[in-house]
Parts: structure tokens; C-alpha cells; sequence
């Protein structure tokens, strides 16, 4: 089981340096973060954070393929690829579809998964021959080339997927691998890993040796509760973006979350975690002590999963997103100290 560590780029630059230098030095697999314009910009982060690093992988999970035209991504892949020593990664998907709305952009008429396995194609391409004659239905090239290069000789390009079944079949077939964003339940992965195994059969892949990640909403201390409310604050913003169908293999109905997505999209954010149970806390987060993240991580554990993105909420996260000052809540540094020191050692 390889770990690593999700975050949303939005502390001070130096702050997120920081943590990016802890999670090196304690061996975490990977950092990634979402290319949103949300967020301070993952790549200028991440190429600064290269020079201040040795081991660890970085990379988004994801980038979007109808915000961020995928030559361009692959470009930005190649150049960190080189300034981290072979060190990059890139997870691919459609889009935040919150995100797009923004851009008044609807993603039912965008064929997103259509558009993320061209948008794969584009980035495999580019990085491996550095140059791609293309007339697809999303993307068109004549000639195009780019003397950005990677340094490793395969750079990985994986597909962020939540909806299924097409697209835990697709990131099998068409790409290096799988990151599940927000699922929490054995049933969750094992629906994912039955549709992701047969994307791989198909391509006559083994996909037991590709990446098949977990990327979840954690928040970890030896406060259980102070966690627990950490990620309660935190759990309806990213609910809001999870399809009926996998809120359903949870156990929560969808109708459950309506009343908190519209006061959270209607600007009152304070009502909408109000409305966020410990029950559905529970359900859509992993969160508590390390034990108790420990237990949640063995649960999904034999669906397949192999590699836990821990997408860590601590105070700041929480204040900056929500506004609530919460005490108690372990820092990002502590929580990457437990990870290391208390839950990564039970999968080892």
C-alpha cells in the first residue's frame, strides 16, 4: 500500500513547501494536487518544490482536459519531469464540474469521458514521442512538437474517475491507472475495481499491478472528535460534487445531501455543516484517531485498493474554506507524522 498526500495548495507558498519537504523526508509515495484555478498553481508550486526535494512523486489528481488544453499539460509535465529528476505524474479527467459551471460550461454536453481518454491519448503522445499528427474529435494537431522532455522513460498518465462504470473501465484500458476520488465503502471499491479489471482484460493489462487509488477527505489526531469536526466541515463542499450513483454505494441518499449542497452553493456555508450528521461524517470521510483511520483504510483494503491519497483538512484548511476556528484539530505536519508513525506501518 503506497501513501500519499493530497493537498489543496492554498496555505502561504512556504507554508506548502514546507509540508511537501516533511512528506519527502518521511517517504510518502507522492504529493498531487488539483489544477483549479480555486488554488494557487500546482505546477509553478511544485516546480519550486522540486529543488527542495529527492524522492518524493508530484504530480496533479487531477488536471482537467476542458480547462487545460492537454498538450500544454503535457508540456508542464515533461518540464517538471526534468526539474524534479524523473519524479512526475499526471492524473486526468474531464473537469470539476462545479468548476466548469463557473466557466458557464455544462459538462452533459461536453462528452466528458469521451474527451478525458482523447485528452490521454494527447498527453501519452506528446510525452513519449514529442511531437503528435492528431484529427480527433476534441483535439486536432498537425505536427506539433515540443522540446520539453521527460527525464524517466515512461511518464505515468492516469484518470481521475467517481462515476463508473465506463470510466473505471476506461482508466484501465487507455491509462496507467485509477485514482477514485471521494468513495469511503468496501462496496465502492469493489464496484470500481470489478469495472476496473475489466478496462484492463481488455487491454490485456494485469490490473493488479497498475495504480489503483483511494483518494479520500481525511483528517487524523488523538482528538477522534476535534478530527471528526475537521472533517464535518469539510465533507458537504466535496459531497456536493459526487454523482446519486456513488453517493448510493455509500448507503446515503442523494435526497440527504440536496438541502446541504444548496445552502453550501447559496453562499451559507455554516448552515450546510450544520446540516453535515456525524452519521454522514462517517460515511464520507475518514477521520479520527489513527486507529480509527487505520480500521477505515483495512476495510476497502481487499477490494484492491493499493495507494491511499490522503486528502489531509486540518484548521487552517477548514478556516480558510468555511471560516470556523476549530481548536484541537492536529496541524498538516501532525498529521503526516501520524500517518507515518501510526497507519502506514499497518500496511506495510
Amino acid at each position: 500500500m503506497k501513501f500519499s498526500y493530497a493537498m489543496l495548495p492554498d496555505y502561504s507558498l512556504e507554508e506548502s513547501l514546507r509540508a511537501i519537504e516533511l512528506a519527502d523526508e518521511l517517504g510518502f509515495h507522492a504529493v498531487y494536487a488539483a489544477d483549479e484555478t480555486w488554488h494557487k498553481d500546482l505546477w509553478l508550486l511544485f516546480a519550486a518544490a522540486a529543488a527542495r526535494t529527492s524522492r518524493i512523486r508530484m504530480g496533479p489528481s487531477v488536471s482537467s482536459v476542458t480547462l487545460r488544453e492537454p498538450s500544454l499539460i503535457a508540456q508542464a509535465a515533461a518540464t517538471l519531469d526534468e526539474l524534479s529528476g524523473g519524479r512526475a505524474e499526471v492524473v486526468l479527467s474531464s473537469g470539476n464540474f462545479g468548476l466548469l459551471a463557473q466557466y458557464k460550461l455544462d459538462w452533459k454536453e461536453m462528452k466528458p469521458l469521451s474527451r478525458t481518454i482523447e485528452g490521454v491519448h494527447v498527453v501519452r503522445t506528446l510525452l513519449d514521442e514529442g511531437t503528435i499528427t492528431f484529427d480527433g474529435e476534441f483535439f486536432r494537431y498537425d505536427g506539433l512538437f515540443t522540446f520539453a522532455r521527460p527525464v524517466q522513460e515512461r511518464v505515468p498518465v492516469k484518470m481521475g474517475a467517481m462515476r463508473g462504470p465506463r470510466s473505471f473501465e476506461a482508466a484501465a484500458q487507455y491509462s496507467d491507472g485509477c485514482h477514485q476520488a471521494l468513495s469511503y465503502s468496501r462496496q465502492a471499491y469493489e464496484y470500481a475495481a470489478e469495472h476496473f479489471r475489466a478496462g484492463a482484460e481488455k487491454a490485456g493489462k494485469d490490473w493488479t499491478t497498475m495504480d489503483f487509488g483511494a483518494w479520500v477527505v481525511l483528517a487524523v489526531g488523538r482528538d477522534s472528535a476535534a478530527a471528526k469536526e475537521a472533517a464535518r466541515s469539510m465533507v458537504g463542499i466535496y459531497a456536493s460534487s459526487m454523482p446519486a450513483e456513488q453517493l448510493a454505494r455509500h448507503g446515503v441518499d442523494p435526497d440527504q445531501l440536496t438541502p446541504i449542497v444548496e445552502a453550501i452553493a447559496g453562499g451559507d456555508l455554516a448552515r450546510g455543516i450544520e446540516l453535515t450528521t456525524p452519521e454522514l461524517t462517517d460515511k464520507l470521510s475518514f477521520s479520527g484517531t489513527p486507529e480509527e483511520v487505520t480500521a477505515k483504510i483495512k476495510e476497502i483494503e481487499p477490494a484492491g485498493v493499493n495507494h491511499v491519497i490522503a486528502a489531509i483538512n486540518d484548521a487552517s484548511i477548514v478556516k480558510a474554506f468555511t471560516g470556523r476556528e476549530l481548536p484541537g484539530v492536529a496541524t498538516v505536519e501532525e498529521q503526516l507524522h501520524l500517518l507515518h508513525d501510526e497507519v502506514m506501518p499497518a500496511f506495510a
